[in-house]
């Protein structure tokens, strides 16, 4: 059918114009749709709500400080090592049952002179019990006054002794006495041995795991 020429009557018009509009109006809507879509990237607020908290959870572990950091940081001081045990024969006092005492003939010795050491080890325990404190197993050590450094000890030259094994009831007492020679020794007797300066020093005895306290001495 061939449209009229000439002008349209006013309703004609109208209504065409309409029409555009509206295609015009759907096509927009469906553009800000697509570009709202592709800016959310297809998420939905479930998903976001999800990575927010996994993010305040994060920062929260970050900020956490175990305890034990502050005392591994924490500076020690420094202490010497005390020398190994040596083991217990079967069937003797085991090293709870004794305590061990050291004293000094004196409390000053001049330069040149030798300090004497006594040594008394105790049977603490409420039974009679045997035990080998024979020279050898005996440890007496003199050090700097503030413990931190050892200046001689008597097996370092001399390792070996003879067994002495004592049968000790419940509080007797075995005590013995060390001279030494105001030298300074190493294991093994290696190095050079001097006479230690004047000075302010501490003796300390052991056997097996047993120390007895620090006896402070000068030497002038």
């Amino acid at each position: 059918m061939l449209e009229p020429t000439g002008p349209l009557p006013p309703e004609i018009y109208w209504r065409r114009r309409v029409f555009a509009v509206g295609i015009l109006v759907l096509a927009l809507a469906l553009v800000i749709w697509l570009v709202v879509m592709v800016v959310r990237g297809g998420g939905s607020p479930g998903d976001a709500k999800v990575a927010a908290s996994s993010s305040t959870s994060s920062v929260k572990k970050s900020g956490d400080t175990p305890k034990s950091s502050a005392s591994s940081d924490a500076p020690k001081p420094s202490v010497t090592p005390a020398a190994s045990p040596a083991p217990v024969a079967s069937g003797q006092c085991p090293d709870q049952s004794l305590a061990v005492k050291v004293t000094v003939e004196q409390p000053t010795y001049k330069a040149g002179e030798q300090p004497v050491f006594g040594i008394v080890i105790t049977n603490i325990s409420s039974v009679t019990c045997a035990r080998d404190v024979g020279s050898g197993l005996q440890q007496i050590s003199v050090y700097t006054l503030d413990g931190t450094r050892k200046l001689w000890s008597s097996t370092d030259c001399y390792p070996d002794g003879q067994p002495d094994v004592r049968n000790l009831n419940r509080g007797e007492q075995a005590a013995f006495q060390v001279t030494w020679s105001g030298s300074t020794s190493q294991p093994n007797c290696a190095g050079e041995r001097v006479p230690v300066p004047p000075g302010a020093y501490s003796v300390v005895a052991q056997l097996g795991s047993v120390r007895s306290a620090a006896e402070p001495f000068n030497i002038a």
